[in-house]
């Protein structure tokens, strides 16, 4: 089961950007019908793994968690030094960039499951 969560209240409830929405939709995937959510301490018992895109994020993820095996959990989508940058304030450009990053990262990960 894989999900999507912000560590804001800003969005709760709001479909995704209209920019992302085309830019997924470019890719063939519809995700019009999603609504943004807030992380909760809950979701480190429903995942295996936490990935967060930035420094913030991190942080935020973290000051969460309530034991080690908890914070275990919680790894950087890319890594630390390539945070995954916040399109939102660009242009199109930059949606098509972060779903390009993203895409690549969740190959990845999912490879590495595949392989276990």
């Amino acid at each position: 089961m894989v999900d999507s969560a912000g560590t804001s209240n800003y969005h709760i409830g709001s479909p995704p950007d209209r920019r992302m929405i085309e830019t997924a939709q470019s890719y063939g995937i519809d995700i019009s019908n999603l609504a943004a959510r807030q992380f909760t301490t809950e979701d480190f018992n429903r995942f295996d793994k936490i990935f967060i895109m930035d420094d913030e994020n991190y942080r935020n993820v973290l000051a969460l968690a309530k034991n080690e095996s908890q914070i275990e959990k919680v790894c950087y989508t890319l890594s630390k030094q390539n945070n995954v940058p916040d399109p939102y304030f660009g242009g199109k450009d930059g949606f098509i960039q972060v779903y390009e990053m993203l895409h690549e990262a969740c190959q990845t990960i999912n490879d590495e499951i595949q392989e276990r």
